[in-house]
């Protein structure tokens, strides 16, 4: 029987618990991955995600972006179980949307914070392990806000707009290491913030999306297991838009 795609693969995903970040556990796990992922506050909704995975070996570990050493704790915990590292995505992140003259400081430093410095420390957290090994994918979601703006999300905008320059120049300094970097900019996808909006809002959405309709999270996570896995060897410092046309940038 033939290996699965990513069998042998140890990969961690930061935001797994839910949206997203749970669509791509379940895709890497189903490629045969072995997959660590964390989560902030609800514990109860990691064990769910945790439970539904193909395979054996997962876990999960709490982590709190904003805190140092709670990336670093992760990081190490992570290792000290896996032994080595094969992948890592980037995927936890906030939004505080406000108009920015009634955006304050700490609403623009959080977000940045969380987003952009969050991504930083958890790619410094695996790079040591990585660069002895001479191997590993990075994958970095960051947004479709990140490359057209959009109202009310500065802050949101920019914290994606700096992850994929982050990923472009990191890329760059360990390509020699058999490392690479990328990023994954998904447009409006459907998840529990979208399944709150209007039949008014979702119609308006509609008609900026050339493709008419909002993908699934698992459009997602399928073109990050592409990045994770050999398949894309030869490819970094390169951002796939998964919007349905809605940019094409």
């Amino acid at each position: 029987m033939p290996l699965l795609p990513l069998s042998t693969k140890k990969i961690f995903v930061t935001g797994g618990s839910r949206g997203i970040g749970a669509a791509i556990c379940r895709v890497l796990a189903e490629k045969g991955a072995q997959v660590a992922f964390t989560y902030s506050s609800r514990e109860d909704a990691a064990q769910k995600v945790l439970e539904s995975l193909s395979g054996t070996g997962h876990f999960f570990v709490p982590m709190n972006l904003n805190d140092e050493s709670s990336v670093e704790a992760a990081c190490s915990r992570v290792l000290e179980k896996f032994g080595s590292i094969d992948g890592v995505v980037n995927n936890a992140g906030v939004t505080k949307d406000t108009l920015l003259l009634r955006m304050k400081a700490d609403d623009f430093q959080s977000v940045i914070e969380t987003n952009l410095k969050g991504t930083f420390l958890v790619t410094k957290g695996f790079l040591k392990s990585m660069l002895k090994a001479r191997k590993g994918s990075i994958v970095n979601i960051t947004s479709i806000i990140g490359q057209t703006g959009n109202p009310g999300q500065a802050n949101y905008a920019a914290s994606k707009a700096g992850i994929e320059a982050f990923a472009k120049s990191t890329a760059l300094e360990i390509a020699s290491r058999g490392i690479r970097v990328n990023c994954i900019a998904p447009g409006f996808i459907s998840t529990e913030m979208t399944g709150a909006l209007s039949e008014d809002q979702k119609k308006a959405i509609l008609s900026k999306i050339p493709m008419e309709r909002i993908a699934d999270p698992e459009e997602v996570a399928y073109a990050v297991a592409f990045l994770i896995s050999d398949e894309s060897k030869y490819i970094t410092g390169h951002t796939i838009s998964v919007n349905g046309g809605m940019y094409m940038g």
